[in-house]
């Protein structure tokens, strides 16, 4: 193959990449979106190419699988942040649950955009049906969405550590 080539494909699958990258970084912003998981299929497409151009060192091999380790703790912490605010308000796990599925399911059936707005409301409701006091469902509301603010800081942190890391990898 001639090298113009290669170095053409080589800087097309590194742009590519960094859109990808940077589109799951900016779909963070709504909780259900799995951003973390698009940008580590974007790093493993890149990691794929340079496995199979035969530019894949054992540094490119331990960047990637520690870009593999972050997308897994970023999509688990995630997670725990919202429910740990809301179980510090005793909220119970069946109302917490009510809201992630309420969130997932219509983001899957409308958009997820719409998903934002059901996982809160669907706490709300689940709190207010649970302890009939409106105050009380509202503030275990706030604490969800303070959770969700709190969530998306460590998503979004990872995020970034995660175009760091594939940036030192195209560098090296």
């Amino acid at each position: 193959m001639d090298s113009g080539w290669i170095s053409f494909v080589e800087s097309l699958i590194g742009v590519l990449t960094l859109v990808v990258l940077v589109s799951g970084l900016i779909g963070l912003m709504v909780p259900v979106f799995p951003g973390l998981t698009v940008m580590w299929l974007g790093v493993l497409v890149y990691a794929v190419v340079q496995a199979f151009m035969g530019q894949m060192t054992w540094v490119g091999w331990l960047l990637f699988v520690l870009i593999t380790l972050l997308m897994i703790g970023g999509n688990v912490v995630d997670n725990i942040i919202i429910a740990k605010h809301v179980r510090d308000k005793n909220v119970p796990w069946s109302s917490i649950i009510w809201a992630f599925a309420a969130g997932i399911i219509v983001s899957l059936f409308f958009t997820p955009l719409a998903g934002m707005v059901a996982s809160p409301l669907a706490l709300f409701l689940a709190e207010w049906y649970r302890l009939k006091q409106r105050e009380t469902a509202f503030a275990n509301t706030k604490a969800w969405m303070t959770g969700w603010g709190w969530s998306f800081a460590a998503r979004f942190g990872i995020g970034i550590l995660m175009i760091l890391i594939w940036g030192l990898w195209v560098w090296l």
